[in-house]
This record gives structure tokens, sequence and C-alpha cells, in this order.
């Protein structure tokens, strides 16, 4: 079976936690290593060590006035994953606050124009998501759950739209064959989410004064985004 490594940007333990089962469960693997950007550097190690990575959400921003000395060094950490599988050394699944990253390094532009609110949403592939190796099992059409500040309007240079929807265009796209970047969440079920929205009450993502209601919307909800990291997996053992 390939090695897969989850990188971890959440500074909340308790969510960082669950976030971690979450995508174990996606992925459908028995255990799943865990590497915490927040509290170590990247090594340059796991690139030898894993086939494939997938990178978790956050509450950090790409938009802000100005960027900590730890923020500048997830983000660069972040970008030299991006580099690897762009040049096919492994692949990559980079989702929420990461796929910013991945966008700015490559020379697009993030903006908070295209916000989402915490909820299930519908994306519908492009021609060239109905054609991807992870997104074909999906057309023409997905449900999934979304919340986020900051988002694109078009894919950075070099990037292939995959999934758009009307209120946030740039739902998810590949780099290369062994890039992909999500700006939803991929490996979350209803229940994950209300979990995790107990973490991120003041935040900003909802309104705290319809919290009942927002996770009564949520678990009413039927999605599919967690279909994608098991032909994720998938898609890394065939590469390896």
């Amino acid at each position: 079976m390939a090695s897969i490594l989850y990188v971890c940007v959440r500074p909340e333990q308790g969510a960082a936690d669950a976030e971690h089962r979450s995508f174990r469960r996606a992925l459908g693997v028995p255990s799943l290593d865990r590497w915490n950007l927040l509290d170590r550097p990247l090594e340059q190690s796991i690139f030898d060590r894993y086939d494939g990575i997938v990178i978790g959400g956050s509450p950090l921003n790409v938009v802000v006035d100005e960027r900590s000395d730890l923020q500048k060094r997830v983000e660069a950490d972040l970008e030299s994953i991006a580099r690897s599988a762009i040049d096919g050394d492994l692949s990559a699944m980079f989702t929420c606050y990461s796929i910013g990253v991945v966008t700015r390094m490559l020379g697009g532009t993030v903006g908070t124009a295209v916000p989402e609110s915490t909820r299930a949403t519908s994306i519908r592939l492009t021609s060239a998501g109905t054609a991807d190796p992870l997104f074909a099992a999906s057309a023409p059409a997905m449900s999934v759950l979304t919340a986020h500040k900051e988002g694109s309007i078009e894919p950075p240079p070099g990037a292939v739209l995959l999934a758009t929807n009307d209120d946030c265009p740039v739902q998810a796209y590949r780099v290369g064959d062994r890039l992909y970047a999500t700006q939803f969440h991929p490996e979350v079920t209803p229940q994950d989410f209300v979990d995790r929205m107990a973490y991120y009450r003041t935040t900003g993502y909802f309104d705290p004064h319809e919290y009942d209601l927002t996770a009564e919307r949520v678990l009413a909800a039927s999605v599919n985004g967690t279909d994608l990291l098991g032909r994720f997996r998938e898609f890394v053992s065939d590469q390896s």
C-alpha cells in the first residue's frame, strides 16, 4: 500500500485531531502518519518517505495585512510540497486554506470576494473534471461541504480547472498530473463538520446566533465529497 502523510495546519488541538481522523477514514487507510507544521518545520526526508500528502484546512488566511513569521514558514513549507508534486516526485492534495497558498505561489489571485458560509453546496465538474482520474467518477456534479472567507475567481496560471459553482468559481484544480487543490473540504461528513463548528463558533464562518440552525442544515445534507479521497489513495498507489 502507498504511504500517505497528513499535514496539519490547525492550531486547535481538538479540531486537528478530529480532522486527522476524518482524513484517515475518507482515505480508507488503517493508519495515517501526521505532521503538524505549526509545531515543527517540514523535513526534506518526507519526500523520500511518502508517496502522497494530504493537507488539511486552517483558520489561517492568505489574505491578511501582515503574516507572522510562523505563517510565513508554514506557507514556505506548503510551497515546497507543491513544487515536489508539480515536479512529479509525489502526489499531493491541498484543501481549504492551502489552495490559496498554491494559487498565490503560481501567480494567481486570492481575494475575499467569493466567500462561502458553513454549508453543503453543489459544485459542477468542468469538461476537464469529467476526464480527470480523481473527479470523473463524480460527474456531472458533487455535493460538498465548505466554509471559507477567501477564494479565487479564476485558477492560477498553469492550473486546470476541475470544478466550479456560481458562488466560488474555483472549487478545484489540478497542476500537472499530481497536484490537486480543493477549496471545499473533501474529508468531512456532515457530523464531522458540525463537530468542527464548535471550535470556530465565533470566528466568522457563520452567525453564532444561528449555530443550531446552521448545524441542523449541515446534518440534513447528503454529500459525496469524501469519495474523492478514496480515489486519491488509489491514484497514489498507481503512481508509486
